[in-house]
C-alpha cells in the first residue's frame, strides 16, 4: 500500500507543480472618479487578496474629470470600468460597444440637497426653485425630472462643487450625493436634507460593472471571475471594511477614516446594494425587467433614441449564479 500511495503521489506532483506556477491573469480597473468608499467592492476584493484568490492580479486605476473611461475601455487600454446605467446606454447609442456585467447600486445615489425647512419633501416641490446642477444631469436625470415633475431649464444654476452658492440661498437646492451630502453641508454649516431620486421614481442603476464585446467574446472566463471577486468584496466591504479604507486612502490621501466611516454608515442604513434581485448576496444582480423599464423612461423622456437596442447595452449571464 505504501508503495502505492507513493507512486499515486509522485504522479501527482507534476500536476500540482503545474497549479501552483499558474499565474493570475493581469486585469486593469479604470474607476469612474478618484478611490472613494463608494468603490469599497473593489478595493476590499483587492486588499484582502479576493481577486487573487479568483486567479486575478487587479490593478485599479483611479479616474477624475480629465478621465474618459469609455474611450479607454473601447481603445483596448482597459479590462473593465466602473460607471452607471445611464452612462452605458448613453455611450452605446453613440456606437461605444461597451457591455454592463454587474450593477452595485441599486439605488443610484444622485440626490438633490434642499435646506432643512424649505418646505420641498418631493421634487414635485423643486418648481420655481433655483437648482445648481453639473452639466452632466442634462445628459443624466435631468430630461426625466423635468418631464416627470414639470420642472424647466429656467431653473437650473452652473453647478458649484462648493456648496456655498447652494448655503448661501435657502430657497436654492443642489445637485448631491446622498453618501455625501451631511458631510458637505456639514463643511458649509448648513442643515439640510437628501431628496433620493432613487425614492421618487428614478430606477438607473450605479456603480456598474462595464466591459468590453471583445473581452466577453475573447475572455468570459475572466469577466466571470472578476463579477464574482467583487460580489465577494461587496460583502466583506460591508462586513469590515478596514482593509478596502486603507488602501483607498493609501491612493486618495483625501478620504480621511472619519469621513469614509460615515459614507459607509449612510450606504448600509440607505441600502443602496440592496433589492428583490439581490437577495441570498447576489449583490451585482439586474433584471431585463429594471433596464427595459429604464430604458423606456428615458426614451420617452427624450434622452434616448426610440429606436435604440437597448438589451445590446448589458447581459445577465456573468451575475445569474452569484
Amino acid at each position: 500500500m505504501n508503495r502505492i500511495f507513493s507512486s499515486c503521489l509522485i504522479a501527482l506532483v507534476p500536476f500540482l507543480c503545474m497549479a501552483q506556477d499558474k499565474k493570475p491573469v493581469p486585469v486593469t480597473l479604470s474607476l469612474q472618479w478618484y478611490p472613494q468608499p463608494e468603490d469599497g467592492q473593489f478595493f476590499a476584493a483587492k486588499a484582502e487578496g479576493v481577486y487573487e484568490k479568483y486567479g486575478l492580479d487587479v490593478t485599479i486605476r483611479p479616474g477624475g474629470p480629465q478621465v474618459n473611461i469609455h474611450q479607454l475601455l473601447a481603445a483596448g487600454q482597459t479590462d473593465f470600468t466602473q460607471g452607471s446605467q445611464m452612462r452605458t446606454l448613453s455611450a452605446r447609442a453613440q456606437g461605444v460597444p461597451i457591455v454592463t456585467v454587474a450593477a452595485f447600486f441599486q439605488k443610484d445615489a444622485i440626490s438633490i440637497m434642499v435646506h432643512e425647512g424649505s418646505g420641498i419633501a418631493s421634487p414635485g416641490d423643486l418648481k420655481g426653485r433655483k437648482i445648481y446642477l453639473p452639466g452632466a444631469a442634462r445628459l443624466n436625470y435631468w430630461p426625466w425630472l423635468k418631464g416627470r415633475y414639470g420642472l424647466s431649464d429656467d431653473q437650473i444654476r452652473p453647478f458649484d462643487p462648493s456648496y456655498r452658492a447652494f448655503a448661501l440661498d435657502r430657497d436654492a437646492t443642489s445637485q448631491g450625493f446622498v453618501t455625501n451630502d451631511a458631510l458637505n453641508c456639514a463643511k458649509v454649516e448648513v442643515s439640510c436634507r437628501s431628496l433620493l431620486l432613487a425614492d421618487f421614481g428614478w430606477g438607473a442603476y450605479g456603480n456598474t460593472i462595464d466591459t468590453s464585446e471583445k473581452t466577453i467574446s475573447e475572455r468570459p472566463e475572466v469577466v466571470r471571475a472578476f463579477v464574482k471577486a467583487s460580489n465577494e468584496g461587496w460583502k466583506r466591504y460591508m462586513e469590515n471594511p478596514a482593509k478596502a479604507h486603507a488602501l483607498i486612502q493609501q491612493m486618495n490621501p483625501q478620504q480621511d477614516h472619519p469621513r469614509m466611516a460615515a459614507i459607509h454608515k449612510v450606504m448600509r442604513e440607505r441600502a443602496l446594494a440592496e433589492s428583490s434581485e439581490t437577495r441570498g448576496g447576489k449583490y451585482g444582480a439586474m433584471s431585463d425587467a429594471r433596464w427595459e423599464s429604464f430604458y423606456r423612461d428615458m426614451s420617452a423622456a427624450g434622452a434616448l433614441p426610440a429606436t435604440f437596442d437597448f438589451r445590446k447595452a448589458y447581459t445577465l449571464q456573468f451575475v445569474k449564479d452569484l
